[in-house]
């Protein structure tokens, strides 16, 4: 009888641990609203504008996978950060970690974002 017992108790605190950490974090709301997860967005560039494949993230780290589908070279610039310049038919790749606010993002080759190489991130 005495090795049932122990065993018996040793199952209910095993199933303790298990549980109870999952229904607290059920329970709190903030470990549901933005899981930590990896976000891209994929960025494609033309003459002359983007096009982006979300235009809001969550705050934290967003790669941007950027080609460039035009004809001449082009480059990405969020958050004070700028990508190198992708030639065509390339890709690149820019991370930056974001906030929660608007972010405008342009071509930084000249006359490029006057010509339309330009938008805003919402990050929320």
């Amino acid at each position: 009888m005495t090795r049932t017992r122990l065993a018996l108790a040793a199952a209910a605190a095993l199933l303790a641990l298990t549980i109870v950490p999952l229904a607290a974090a059920r329970a709190h709301p903030a470990a549901r609203a933005h899981p930590a997860k990896a976000q891209s967005v994929a960025v494609t560039m033309k003459e002359f504008k983007f096009t982006l494949s979300s235009s809001s993230v969550h705050p934290g780290t967003v790669t941007f996978r950027l080609k460039n589908a035009g004809h001449i070279v082009h480059d990405f610039r969020i958050a004070g950060k700028t990508s190198p310049m992708i030639q065509p038919g390339k890709t690149g790749v820019l991370v930056v970690t974001l906030k929660k606010g608007s972010y405008p993002y342009l071509c930084t080759v000249p006359g490029h974002a006057a010509a339309g190489m330009k938008g805003v991130l919402r990050v929320a």
